[in-house]
């Protein structure tokens, strides 16, 4: 990707910060080419910056904040923009002390956080950078190594050092694996002192994936509190191990690194933290960002949780692999309350599978886990899968899914946990697997089909059985 070398018109700027602060934030893409522009411009010409933005910031004037946490964040950027250049002692005297970590489960924003904060000092300080490194090569928030050493080389041309912050950020956006041999060798000939270090990220394939663990809630299930939404022994969260290296990132990002235990609560409401710029923060580790943010997904579930529908999908898109926390995201995003949610959900599911990641038997295995532990509701998560049947190929991605929550639910009935099998999910499995010509067996559908009788739960798994054989229904 080559860089640009003259920003977007300051015009162009002013408008795409009015709509984007208006608005949700806008995309991945937009809302970093707004960050990037600002930072060019402010080296390129601070007061015209200053005065095509200021309309812009009196529009919101004084305390007044967007609600959408990305929004906000553009805000804060594009104030420092307008305002007049501080002296460094007095924002120095500001700033000190304004970093707390008050909870595990913000380790992703704190990254996103310590950025904008990153770059509001340096508008309030005048400095200057050529361009912001950790900008994404691609909509789902990557960086390409190569595109990370010219930005870098760029710097070196013109005696700039890196911003820690950007810095780390555009590092954990690197590298999916090691990089190529050329663009590592070009790194490690930087003459920045950033240079080893850089070369020998770039050389390993970035950040590990940490070693993860399913946990469930303690105690016995208990039906949620109509007062205080208690869900005691029924939600299914991940832990994730403790990563090294955090000592060459800013303090920001060291919670980031630290192992995540699922199980402690928050000393806080969590409201608003999955978004897709926290899945764009981390590409190449959907994991870390799912399990950090899974109580919020099950929240939508289980609770009165606000949506975020942006979320889901932006966690599909990334490029790195998606395990157990990304499916149980997805699991409790098709039985979610926000009918929104369940649609992001649905078109989350289709992506994943569109990309290949999509493993049918871990997501419907924890669906039936979660609709047996009451957490989630089956009429719901039945409904979602057949709007995501419908879509397309969504037969063919649906139906290992289904495949592998029949023989819990249908378990749970031969045993009584369950009065009656659900025939609306028995008839979308005979849909699905005519729809994509599955074949083999599933042991209880064919107890369940075997039963004498013609209730109508039986006469859909004698179809399914039927279908299955290769018979003709």
């Amino acid at each position: 990707m080559a860089e640009e070398a003259v920003p977007a018109p300051l015009a162009v700027v002013a408008g795409s910060a009015a709509e984007l602060i208006d608005g949700d934030g806008g995309t991945v893409t937009a809302y970093e080419a707004l960050l990037d522009a600002v930072v060019r411009w402010a080296g390129r010409d601070r007061a015209a910056l200053a005065e095509a933005l200021r309309p812009v910031v009196e529009r919101w004037g004084g305390v007044h904040q967007p609600r959408v946490r990305a929004a906000a964040r553009l805000l804060a950027v594009v104030r420092c923009a307008a305002e007049p250049v501080e002296e460094r002692a007095v924002a120095d005297r500001r700033e000190a002390g304004s970093w707390l970590e008050t909870c595990q489960h913000e380790a992703v924003l704190h990254v996103v956080g310590a950025r904008i904060a990153e770059i509001c000092g340096w508008l309030r300080h005048g400095e200057t950078v050529p361009m912001l490194l950790a900008t994404p090569s691609r909509a789902d928030g990557a960086v390409d190594p190569y595109d990370l050493v010219m930005r870098l080389t760029e710097y070196e041309q013109e005696g700039a050092r890196p911003g820690p912050a950007d810095l780390g950020q555009a590092l954990l956006r690197c590298c999916g694996g090691p990089a190529d041999e050329d663009v590592v060798r070009a790194a490690a000939e930087l003459a920045l002192p950033e240079g080893p270090r850089i070369a020998a990220w770039l050389r390993a394939g970035g950040l590990p994936q940490p070693g993860a663990a399913v946990v469930r809630e303690p105690g016995a299930p208990q039906r949620p509190s109509r007062r205080y939404g208690a869900r005691v022994g029924r939600r299914v969260l991940v832990g994730t191990e403790p990563l090294d290296g955090r000592g060459d990132f800013p303090r920001g990002f060291w919670s980031l690194f630290r192992g995540f235990e699922p199980l402690i609560g928050c000393n806080h409401l969590l409201l608003g933290h999955r978004e897709r710029h926290a899945a764009a923060a981390l590409p190449w580790h959907p994991e870390i960002v799912a399990a950090r943010l899974l109580t919020e997904v099950a929240a939508t579930a289980d609770q009165d949780g606000a949506g975020s529908p942006e979320f889901l999908p932006a966690l599909a898109q990334s490029p790195g692999p998606a395990g157990p926390a990304v499916h149980l995201a997805l699991a409790y995003g098709l039985g979610a309350r926000p009918d929104a949610d369940r649609e992001a959900a649905v078109e989350a599911l289709l992506v994943l599978a569109a990309q290949g990641g999509l493993e049918g038997v871990l997501l419907g295995g924890e669906l039936a886990r979660l609709v047996l532990l009451g957490t989630l509701r089956l009429p719901v998560v039945t409904e979602s899968l057949a709007r995501a049947a419908g879509a397309g190929a969504g037969a063919g991605a649906v139906w290992p899914v289904l495949a592998a929550m029949l023989p819990g639910l249908l378990a749970a009935v031969q045993s009584g946990a369950v009065a009656r099998p659900y025939v609306p999910l028995l008839a979308l499995a005979a849909d699905c697997a005519q729809g994509c010509a599955a074949r083999g067996s599933v042991a209880e559908v064919d107890a369940l089909a075997a039963r004498p009788g013609s209730a109508q739960s039986v006469r859909e798994a004698r179809r399914l059985r039927d279908v299955l054989a290769g018979r003709r229904p």
